[in-house]
Order: structure tokens, then C-alpha cells, then sequence
């Protein structure tokens, strides 16, 4: 009798755990003000359930509300009234990019992991006081990127590593599209991306941190030696405060990577060129690769399967992560995305004083 009792308990146990893995992370939504945000709102296989969203733009919530059929109840004008009513397990943000650091300051202290739009924060020392608050409250801070989900390049990346090209020495990311205002962007997004202090810049923190992320990880994390930049602005009658368009040079000690970032491509523009020893890699698009191992050899057309679940989608490697069944991607970690905020500084620094800025 003990040992059918124990085995039961055994079986409770072990149902009761599935369960326990199989419910939804309660994930907080902190702002609706990027477009990314339709993202999160609009999947449809979801691993979690929107526990609450902070908007103190009214009007902007219920226009929303009814395009993504969530109910207003849920909505919340700020980060203390949804912690209180709702206690979400982790959030993520969609708001001006200088707030993520308020955000961090809020959650990290209840332990609510969390994972923000690209890039990180609009300056180094922001980002320092982020990494710094995660880890003394050990939660997760990831960094969400497009390119990160591309099979082309998680395919290239692997082709490097396995020598097929030899070792990295020039690598060419071009990043961008016709300019937030020319393409009628989110509206309520186009004040801050265009904004030096909420953005921390124009087209260089906007698509110039991808880059640096695909540098950045390509490398191992290796910081670049030097950085030097050009930056312009063509189109003042639209981005009066920020530069539209910004060319970025990285010198490492055996290896170059140019950035060209722009809101003056005439295309929607996200492609890689990485050029080794002895071969070369052109990404021009997520499911498109183009390899060359030699001079003499043919240039090979690869089509990758998109990244396993959960890799092929932000928000549901999120909740991975959140729960213990995935690992940070190296493209999302902090270590990778502090290098990136040096990288952008530096940039900017470079673009205003014409001179090439050494990392330290």
C-alpha cells in the first residue's frame, strides 16, 4: 500500500511539474510608442500572456486597443500601477530608447527580466548602470535585433567558424531604409526617433547598432582598436537635430568592418558582406547566402532553414530564456551590447569632432 501511494505521489509530482513548465510567462508590455510593438501584439503562438501594458498616452492605447483587440482594462499609466494589479515575470519595452534605463531602475530590483529594442541605451554610461542593476539583481537584460533570427546569418556564422573562409578581415553591413518620416512610420514614433536625446541620435543608433551587433559577435566580442565616422544630415527639413545618414569604420588589429547606416536608401536595406583569408560571405537577405571559398571556385547559392524554435522568434526565445530552456543568444547578451554602446559613442564623438576615437 506505502509503495502505490508513493508511486502516485511520484505521478502528482511529475503532472504537476509539466504543468508548472507548460504556464505562460506573464510578460508586461512598457510602452506602445515603437512599431515594433505589433510584434508581441499580434503573435499568434504565443508563450505567454500580456499581463499588462503601461501607456499613460490614452488616446494612443485605445487605438491600439482596437487594432490588436486587447482590452483596455489591462492598460496601466504607469510601471508601479502594473507591478501592483499584475506582478508580470518580465517585460518588454517599446518605448524611446533613453527610457529603457527607467525601466531597468524600476524592474531589475523585483526581479522582472527584461528585454528591450535595439540598441541597448542611447549612451555608454546608461548602458553601464543597466548591466550593472541586472546583475546585482541577476535577472536577464537581453537586446532585441532583427538580424538576429536570420538563418543567413546564423548559417555565415557557422561557415566562419568552420574555417570556410578563413579569418575575418573586412566585413561591409548596410543597414536602413527610405527614413522613418518618408515611410510614414508608427506616428507616435517619429518625434523621439528623430530626437538627439531620446533616440541619442539619428540613423546611426537606429540602424548603425546592427552592425556593430553582427561585428560585435563575428568577432567573439573583440572590441575594435579604433573608431572613425562620417555623418550627415541630407534631408534637414525632416531630421533638423540628427544626422540621416552615417558611414562607421571599425579598425581591429587584423580586420576592418564598415557600417553604413542611412535613411536615405531608396530600398528597405538590410544586407552583409564578409569578406575572409581566403573566401567571402554576402548575406543579402534572411533566407539568401552567397558563398565563395577561393578565387578559383564557383560562387555557391545556400538557402538556410529559418533558427529552431525557439530562435526563430524574439518573443518566444524571451520566455525561454525566462524560463531556464533556452540560453542568452551571444547576439542579445549584455557583454555583446555594452560593446556596441562604445561603438555608437564613439561614432558620434568621431562624427563631431573629426577625429578617429581609440577604445580603450
Amino acid at each position: 500500500m506505502k509503495r502505490i501511494i508513493y508511486i502516485l505521489l511520484l505521478c502528482l509530482t511529475a503532472l504537476t511539474v509539466k504543468a508548472g513548465q507548460d504556464i505562460p510567462v506573464r510578460l508586461g508590455i512598457i510602452g506602445l510608442t515603437h512599431s515594433h510593438v505589433g510584434g508581441v501584439l499580434n503573435d499568434k503562438n504565443k508563450p505567454y500572456v500580456i499581463a499588462g501594458i503601461v501607456e499613460p498616452n490614452k488616446q494612443l492605447a485605445e487605438r491600439m486597443s482596437k487594432r490588436f483587440g486587447f482590452s483596455m482594462d489591462i492598460v496601466y499609466p504607469t510601471m508601479q500601477e502594473l507591478y501592483d494589479k499584475q506582478h508580470p515575470e518580465a517585460v518588454a519595452c517599446f518605448n524611446a530608447t533613453y527610457y529603457h534605463q527607467d525601466v531597468v531602475r524600476f524592474f531589475a530590483p523585483k526581479k522582472v527580466h527584461i528585454m528591450v529594442e535595439k540598441p541597448l541605451a542611447t549612451s555608454s554610461e546608461q548602458a553601464r548602470e543597466m548591466a550593472d542593476l541586472a546583475a546585482r539583481y541577476q535577472i536577464h537584460l537581453l537586446t532585441n535585433y532583427e538580424t538576429t533570427w536570420y538563418g543567413s546569418h546564423e548559417e555565415a556564422a557557422q561557415l566562419i567558424r568552420n574555417g570556410e573562409i578563413g579569418d575575418i578581415r573586412k566585413a561591409i553591413f548596410r543597414d536602413g531604409h527610405t527614413g522613418p518620416v518618408e515611410r510614414n512610420t508608427h506616428p507616435e514614433m517619429i518625434p523621439w526617433i528623430k530626437d538627439p536625446v531620446l533616440n541619442g541620435g539619428g540613423a546611426v543608433m537606429d540602424f548603425g547598432c546592427y552592425g556593430a551587433n553582427l561585428m560585435t559577435w563575428l568577432m567573439g566580442n573583440q572590441k575594435p582598436v579604433s573608431v572613425v565616422s562620417a555623418f550627415q544630415t541630407i534631408k534637414p527639413d525632416q531630421y533638423e537635430e540628427v544626422e540621416d545618414q552615417a558611414t562607421v569604420i571599425l579598425t581591429y588589429p587584423k580586420a576592418q568592418c564598415i557600417i553604413e547606416a542611412s535613411w536615405n536608401w531608396p530600398i528597405n536595406m538590410k544586407t552583409s558582406e564578409i569578406y575572409g583569408k581566403s573566401g567571402y560571405i554576402q548575406i543579402p537577405d534572411k533566407e539568401t547566402l552567397l558563398i565563395r571559398t577561393g578565387e578559383k571556385s564557383p560562387v555557391r547559392q545556400l538557402n538556410p532553414a529559418a533558427r529552431p524554435a525557439p530562435y526563430d522568434n524574439p518573443y518566444s526565445y524571451f520566455c525561454a530564456v525566462v524560463k531556464g530552456k533556452a540560453q542568452e543568444d551571444p547576439q542579445s547578451t549584455l557583454e555583446n551590447n555594452l560593446i556596441v554602446m562604445e561603438i555608437l559613442d564613439a561614432a558620434r564623438e568621431s562624427a563631431k569632432t573629426g577625429k578617429i576615437i581609440y577604445l580603450k
